[in-house]
């Protein structure tokens, strides 16, 4: 039986306290999300419910999810397990059909048993149902993602139920958002970015709580790893408008818990699952695909709200301020057809990625592709016009197997020094740090891509002589 990681075993500690008074936790996730907020200083985008939040919470720097994939990095946060060691290797829904492994024991599975009521609202987007029971659910799984996830009005009002209907114990509530992730593949009526569903607009319905913000692309902040394109402007701002609708909807979620009497009993998370739907973001382990936004928010530690904290924090361990300054990820799977495994860690400024596959063209998902940042992007390579980019596709597609990165010194991740006789040293010393956590966390892709690992024999991994 898979056991839980330690981000479940702190938020059990957590709920188990004091009885007679009840302690509970709201987790918030955005889906997609990254630092296009004020409390990341990013002064162009209006986001004041979680700037007011920031307010009250402690306010991370450093904290990186260890899967840089929707599903896999959910049923991480949700069981503290890496992707390779709870199963859940890639997208959950329709033909990708990534599951848990059954014997795993999830935090709504745990902190059921501990007496503790669970609810999720909004993208669930992991499996089996077993492994991921909620007493109160409301999902895609029994509704329309985009009522749950986007519909503010509709997220509203079932926090309402979900507090009108709760009993004497503490609760666990999931708020999952599906702003702003992409819907320009699933969902093209609505913008590349879901930005025009339920603004009022003929044919785009109306969510009577959303009082939709829009943006100048010639005012927008482009990140240093999106292209500085009219397409790709225009693309940021159409996300910070879906970013808004969810910053609206935050403060009407934490409304409800004060109205219900409940906020200063509660300790309030808001993170993300993963890096922004943009090139070198989500699906790659380098800064921009696994940094994300942390408030931790707690009425029990009023002196810490405000504060900033450099410390290294993993979503597979979602404590405050953990003793150690490193972290890792795990990738193998996104869609089912971009199998491109890779490992990474992450020390001291210095960031190593093993990409296991490294002699095939890294892979985009189809999500991705139909975007105007990547459409604009591969029509500028093929017309050999300026892409406005800090890569090329070529190197995009096509890695090294080992890349070693000094953040300190190289913050946009340009200059592999893995070839580099100087830093042999913590080469070497970072490959055995990422192969002690595989051994530890039992995974199936450890003696890859030049050998086979099997148990019954000793050394456990098998060479291929692969010439690799």
């Amino acid at each position: 039986m898979r056991r839980p990681g330690p981000g479940c075993c702190v938020l059990l500690l957590l709920l188990a306290l004091c009885r007679a008074r009840p302690r509970n936790v709201l987790l918030i996730l955005a889906d997609d999300g990254g630092f296009e907020s004020g409390v990341y200083n990013n002064s162009v985008i209006a986001t004041p419910h979680l700037d007011a939040l920031a307010h009250r919470s402690l306010i991370f720097r450093n904290a990186f999810t260890s899967v840089s994939s929707c599903s896999p990095s959910r049923a991480s946060l949700l069981t503290g397990l890496p992707q390779h060691q709870n199963g859940m290797y890639g997208l959950h829904q329709d033909v990708h059909h990534f599951n848990s492994f059954d014997k795993v024991q999830s935090l709504p599975l745990l902190l059921s048993q501990a007496g503790v009521r669970t609810g999720i609202i909004g993208k669930k987007h992991v499996g089996p149902e077993a492994v991921y029971p909620f007493d109160f659910a409301y999902t895609e799984e029994n509704g329309s993602v985009l009522q749950v996830g986007r519909n503010i009005t509709r997220i509203k009002l079932l926090v309402r139920k979900f507090l009108r209907t709760q009993d004497n114990r503490p609760f666990f509530l999931y708020v999952a958002f599906h702003d702003p992730h992409r819907c320009g593949h699933s969902q093209p009526q609505y913008g590349a970015f879901c930005e025009k569903f339920g603004n009022g607009e003929s044919g785009m319905g109306r969510i009577p709580d959303w009082t939709p913000q829009t943006y100048d692309p010639q005012d927008v902040v482009v990140p240093y790893f999106v292209p500085d394109t009219p397409a790709a402007r225009a693309d940021v701002a159409a996300q910070y408008t879906t970013i808004g609708r969810m910053d609206q909807g935050i403060g009407l979620v934490l409304q409800e818990l004060r109205g219900a009497g409940v906020l200063n009993d509660t300790l309030v998370i808001f993170t993300s699952d993963n890096g922004i739907p943009f090139p070198s973001g989500r699906t790659n382990l380098y800064w921009p695909g696994t940094a994300e936004p942390l408030l931790v928010s707690s009425p029990e530690h009023p002196k810490r709200w405000g504060q900033v904290s450099e410390a290294y924090v993993t979503l597979l361990a979602l404590e405050t301020e953990p003793p150690w300054a490193t972290v890792f990820g795990s990738q193998s799977h996104h869609e089912v057809t971009m199998a491109y495994p890779m490992r990474s860690v992450y020390h001291q400024n210095f960031r190593l990625v093993h990409n296991l596959s490294f002699r095939m063209p890294f892979p985009v998902d189809q999500d991705f592709y139909v975007s105007p940042t990547f459409q604009d992007l591969l029509n500028r390579t093929i017309a050999g016009q300026p892409t406005g980019w800090y890569k090329d596709l070529h190197h995009y597609y096509y890695r090294e197997r080992w890349e070693l990165y000094d953040d300190s010194l190289d913050p946009r991740e340009t200059q592999n020094l893995a070839a580099d006789p100087r830093f042999a040293e913590v080469l070497e010393m970072l490959k055995t740090r990422l192969a002690k956590w595989q051994w530890e966390t039992h995974d199936p892709w450890v003696c890859a891509p030049d050998g086979v690992l099997e148990e019954k024999l000793s050394p456990q991994c098998r060479p291929l002589h692969n010439e690799l």
